[in-house]
């Protein structure tokens, strides 16, 4: 079989729903990757919550994390590595007006750093819940372009914050909310999707859109599938994602479905 991209988006698709890789999507994608294949992590998460993922697929091939904002080799200098920043100028206005606003906690991060206006036991992982002097979230402490930013807002103050952003920084940001029970909002470089990332690495590996398969459960996964050859859907993925998806999952996350579509498309032995 050709060489494929096999795009996996995390959180629902890749890992369970506690959040963790069973011992059979690791085997499986190890087995992919040795028959050839190009298996990327393509993720809403910043680097710093998926690197133990990467790490424990023990895959050494391209990352997108940030919805596409930043593409990068793990633990390796890659010549062809990019980032999509934002701006200082963004974080800092944004903080000036949190109170207003209703924002409860402000995350702003590249790359390899992080910062925030506190400490947050609200969303384990997601948001930092110990941070160092330095990574207070100060005009001082913030000495880099931030690739994104994530809200925890006030649920009744949603449009509030959509519509400040858009009034200033429309141009160029874009507010996606995070599926699910948490009040999360995300503001990305406009125009960068997964799917941006997606075809970005199958050119450098120089792999056309058929030989892409993309798996997918969420909102923010909706472009990559679009554009992916083949579109898979989890079983457990949103109406949205199954309407645009070529294909679903026979069964959920929480069930081994995605190791179980690529054994069975790939005729892997796991």
């Amino acid at each position: 079989m050709d060489q494929h991209l096999i795009a996996i988006d995390l959180d629902g698709t890749t890992l369970n729903n506690e959040s963790q890789l069973t011992a059979e999507t690791i085997k499986t994608l190890r087995a992919a990757a040795k028959e050839g294949h190009i298996v990327s992590i393509i993720t809403g998460r910043p680097y710093r919550i998926a690197r133990r993922i990467y790490d424990q697929i023990g895959i050494k091939t391209p990352m997108v994390n940030f919805n596409g904002a930043l593409a990068h080799i793990p633990h390796q200098h890659w010549d062809k590595e990019y980032d999509v920043e934002l701006t200082q100028e963004l974080a800092l206005d944004l903080l000036a007006q949190h109170k207003k606003l209703g924002i409860d906690t402000i995350t702003v991060e590249n790359k390899l750093h992080v910062w925030a206006n506190h400490a947050s036991n609200h969303l384990p992982e997601f948001l930092p819940n110990r941070l160092a002097k330095d990574q207070l979230l100060t005009a001082n402490n913030l000495n880099s372009n931030p690739i994104g930013l994530t809200i925890e807002y006030q649920p009744e103050h949603r449009q509030d914050i959509i519509k400040a952003v858009n009034e200033k920084y429309g141009d160029f940001v874009e507010p996606r909310v995070w599926g699910g029970k948490y009040h999360i909002l995300e503001l990305i470089h406009r125009g960068t999707h997964k799917e941006s990332g997606m075809y970005y690495i199958a050119k450098q590996y120089n792999i056309s859109r058929q030989n892409i398969i993309a798996f997918g459960d969420e909102h923010n996964d909706l472009e990559m599938l679009d554009a992916a050859g083949r579109g898979v859907a989890m079983q457990n993925a949103i109406p949205a994602i199954k309407k645009v998806a070529d294909d679903v999952t026979p069964v959920d996350n929480d069930h081994n479905g995605l190791a179980k579509y690529l054994q069975n498309y790939f005729k892997l032995s796991v």
